[in-house]
């Protein structure tokens, strides 16, 4: 038996277009699941479950911002003399790539468990096994359902005896977060974020229904939370590592049913110990309307704040069971975030069942010119396993895209009634230049140093929200900082060509294409800080306002203008 035992954790990436793993030299967006299982796993070894004589090992990689190198990664695991490879949080665009991870590290011997959303969400939600689920399962991959707290000391007993069951499904039976390991990653690993940024979930679960989300089939839909003590000791461990961002990961922070006892401990350890560091959260469009909960937000740090507005169409909204928006109220909801210095990230989905392309270019004109969002972002409605839009279209023997890569809310993956496929995915892609135009992006900072907020702040999401899609050709939410492309990750089954195939001719693309794309991005910068310092000089001279941050009362309202124009019919004469 081995003296010790090294386990691997690994948070997987996806491919782009062109088959390569989506990697950068910095990524921007943490991954919780991974600090979260590293950190429960640090605390199972020191509880030493093998025994007494054996000690565990452990190391945790996002490969968003790590080249993986199964090789390197099997010889630390024989160095040790046994161990296991985690493939943590995977979702389902990303399941394909763990897969193939999976299958390197079978081949070397090595234990392999996936664990995350795409295994949760398909065994909560699915009757039988789908194939890609059944396709690991025949490699020797383990698959994980449910949460590890609690879990995953008998989990590496069995590893270590070489007992692993196929699947383990906890999915119900949810943990309590009370005491629970906080999430929290190693300094250097969070140095591979720019900037560097800690993340944890101060609660999980969501009350609402939305039918396209997979966290209320995964999470389940009772609120369960954190102490403000647990919360307080993993924001002075992250602190002590020099870590002052945060992402709070909550699906809806504003339903943790301990949002305020939170938010009053962070507010006077900054108030009292003059501590400063800063948040991004999650909340649903109603939450303003809680007593102070956007001002304890604003006094806690909080900085920016993401909220689903998915759609301005009421018949929309009512078919994704999304029935806690109110649109009438969007103005007034993104005012009130504003009047406390919090910039607005709203998201936006394009393939409701009343959509077509004109309809959704017509509302985002609406939405630009009415309602004051910051920075929108585009997603396209896609029925991801674990949602209840998947299940009735499994259910149904509705075709869906059998490849789960392209199920990262940037492809079309199912037919719609209105829309073809290619007018789909055009209007999407149109929807970032129709949005972020050089002429709306000087209103946007119009609008911020109008507000009071931090224009220069703003400024840069902007550049990372506009030139993603425009230059990169990828989501802002999946960007980082300088592309990494490695020949050997290439998934297999990609086009071959001479570029791809001769490695001198692979680095002069890539790094030709690397220059160039940071000149694009370089002049995109420059352009907008010119906009930036224009307005502000201009705002001294003639203070701006419009429509959308004008004050609502009682007698301007907030009704949106939804309803297309109809081209008047010609008369006979004419």
């Amino acid at each position: 038996m081995a003296r010790s035992f090294h386990v691997e954790m690994i948070k997987p990436s996806h491919y782009d277009d062109d088959g390569y793993v989506i990697q950068w030299w910095k990524a921007s967006i943490p991954s919780n699941s991974l600090a979260s299982l590293y950190a429960i796993v640090q605390a199972a070894a020191a509880n030493h479950p093998l025994g007494p004589d054996v000690s565990i090992t452990l190391d945790g990689w996002d490969e968003c911002n790590t080249v993986i190198r199964e090789d390197r990664v099997a010889d630390r695991i024989k160095a040790a003399g046994g161990g296991i490879v985690f493939l943590v949080g995977v979702q389902s665009n990303q399941f394909p790539r763990a897969v193939d991870l999976g299958r390197a590290f079978r081949a070397r011997g090595i234990d392999v468990v996936i664990g995350g959303f795409h295994v949760s969400g398909c065994l909560s939600m699915l009757p039988t096994l789908p194939p890609d689920l059944q396709a690991a399962l025949d490699l020797g991959i383990t698959l994980f359902a449910g949460e590890a707290e609690e879990r995953i000391e008998s989990l590496l007993q069995d590893a270590y005896r070489g007992e692993l069951k196929p699947i383990y499904n906890y999915l119900n039976d949810l943990p309590s977060l009370q005491g629970a390991v906080a999430p929290l990653l190693p300094a250097e690993r969070l140095e591979r974020y720019s900037p560097p940024i800690g993340s944890f979930d101060a609660g999980r679960g969501c009350p609402f229904q939305c039918s396209f989300c997979t966290i209320i089939n995964v999470q389940g839909r009772k609120s369960r939370h954190r102490s403000a003590d647990d919360v307080e000791a993993l924001l002075r461990a992250h602190l002590a590592e020099g870590v002052t961002r945060f992402f709070i990961t909550d699906d809806d922070f504003a339903r943790n049913r301990n949002w305020e006892a939170i938010l009053d401990r962070i507010i006077e350890m900054r108030e009292r110990e003059g501590l400063n560091f800063g948040f991004l959260i999650q909340v649903d469009a109603q939450a303003y309307r809680i007593p102070n909960f956007v001002e304890k937000c604003k006094k806690a740090g909080c900085s920016r704040v993401f909220i689903g507005l998915e759609t301005i169409n009421a018949a929309n909204l009512l078919a994704a069971k999304k029935r806690q928006n109110k649109i009438e109220k969007y103005r007034e909801m993104l005012q009130a975030w504003r009047a406390v210095g919090i910039i607005t990230f709203c998201g936006y989905i394009l393939g409701f069942p009343e959509d077509t392309a004109e309809s959704i270019k017509h509302d985002i004109e609406t939405l630009k010119r009415e309602l004051p969002v910051d920075c929108l972002e585009f997603f396209i409605l896609t029925p991801l396993p674990g949602s209840e839009d998947h299940q009735k279209l499994s259910k149904a023997g509705v075709a869906m895209n059998p490849d789960m890569n392209e199920y990262d809310l940037e492809h079309v993956c199912t037919a719609h009634s209105r829309m073809s496929e290619p007018e789909w995915l055009g209007v999407y892609q149109q929807a970032w230049t129709q949005y972020y135009s050089f002429e709306h992006i000087e209103t946007l900072l119009r609008r911020a140093v109008a507000d009071g907020l931090p224009a220069k702040r703003l400024m840069l999401s902007l550049v990372v929200f506009c030139g993603m899609p425009l230059i990169e050709k990828i989501h802002p939410l999946q960007g980082g900082y300088v592309r990494q492309r490695v020949r050997r990750t290439r998934r297999p089954g990609a086009p071959r060509s001479l570029v791809h195939d001769i490695p001198p001719l692979f680095y002069a693309w890539h790094w030709s294409n690397t220059l160039i794309k940071g000149v694009k991005l370089g002049l995109l910068l420059w352009r907008a800080d010119r906009i930036r310092r224009r307005v502000e000089a201009e705002h001294k001279v003639t203070p701006y306002t419009d429509l959308a941050i004008s004050r609502v009362t009682q007698s301007t309202g907030t009704d949106l203008d939804t309803e297309p124009e109809v081209p008047a019919l010609e008369t006979a004469a004419e």
